[in-house]
């Protein structure tokens, strides 16, 4: 851990201490407070000062670690999806402990942070996380091939979204493209028209997409909680918007009615947009997220 004045904000800006039963990294600072999951680098908690809601979700039903941790911003790392055999689902990165390397407070209050696996999972690559925390969320993940033969990979920031009602917000900037949906098994892209809504005619009431070839800037508008939150990406070309609906979600135990209140909006290089590493080279996954009060309820 870096060496950082021990003067205002900094006397208390990263901490280790328990969030939901869970060993973290506390952020606390007059600007944020979050919280990192040790196991797994997972952010579990991020709120800007100002804002009235917790911009994540963390289901209380969420199980304990070395179980996946349900909600947060959990690391999809080296491939998304489900594994092959008896590997786990979403990959290994979520799996392992992790290290915080370094931590800095910036002139403007935020806190950067760099985590990185106690053991990185797999040979000839490198995973390392970079946070900043404060009024505005910037994560990344960075994968660098360490090795001498080229490499591919698919991943995400599988972001939970804490929403007033799930059934009532809208996100933008998916109009017009096409995505795969995982309930029909990828067979066919299908044309998303408008605003994503849970009750798309289509298949209402649950989502599982794979949007591809997208623009890196969306908005969820959640009338519930009289916010929107901006989400721009860098380092992909495809979005995961998942919500299992009330029949999926009380059939897992770890979510139950909690579906309700949370929508994942996944930046990711998922299915056909895979991340080719050359020897020696890197790639960088990223977003960043605003939170945009409103007076409007609905």
């Amino acid at each position: 851990m870096s060496a950082v004045p021990a003067t205002g904000d900094a006397v208390t800006a990263v901490r280790e201490g328990v969030h939901a039963g869970t060993a973290c990294w506390i952020v606390d600072t007059a600007h944020a407070h979050a919280a990192i999951a040790m196991h797994g680098g997972q952010l579990l908690a991020w709120r800007p000062a100002d804002a009235a809601h917790d911009v994540l979700w963390l289901s209380p039903l969420a199980k304990r670690p070395p179980a996946p941790l349900r909600g947060g911003v959990p690391l999809c790392w080296p491939w998304f999806g489900s594994g092959e055999g008896d590997l786990p689902a979403h990959g290994l990165a979520r799996t392992r402990a992790w290290a915080l390397d370094d931590w800095r407070l910036d002139d403007d209050g935020s806190v950067a942070l760099i985590l990185r696996p106690e053991t990185q999972p797999v040979p000839g690559l490198e995973v390392i996380e970079h946070l900043r925390i404060g009024g505005v969320l910037e994560q990344t993940l960075e994968t660098r091939n360490t090795g001498d033969v080229p490499l591919a990979i698919t991943q995400a920031l599988h972001s939970y979204f804490h929403v007033g009602d799930v059934a009532q917000v809208e996100v933008d900037g998916l109009d017009g493209h096409d995505y795969l949906d995982k309930y029909e098994g990828y067979a066919a892209a299908r044309h998303q028209r408008g605003a994503w809504r849970l009750d798309d005619p289509r298949d209402p009431g649950r989502s599982d997409r794979v949007y591809l070839g997208t623009g890196g800037r969306y908005l969820l508008r959640d009338p519930v909680l009289a916010r929107s939150l901006a989400i721009t990406s860098a380092g992909s070309h495809s979005l995961v918007v998942w919500n299992p609906g009330a029949t999926g979600g009380r059939a897992m135990d770890d979510v139950g009615d909690g579906w309700r209140h949370y929508l994942c909006l996944e930046v990711a290089n998922a299915v056909t947009d895979r991340v080719q590493l050359a020897p020696g080279t890197t790639h960088r996954l990223s977003q960043r997220v605003e939170v945009q009060e409103s007076h409007a309820t609905g």
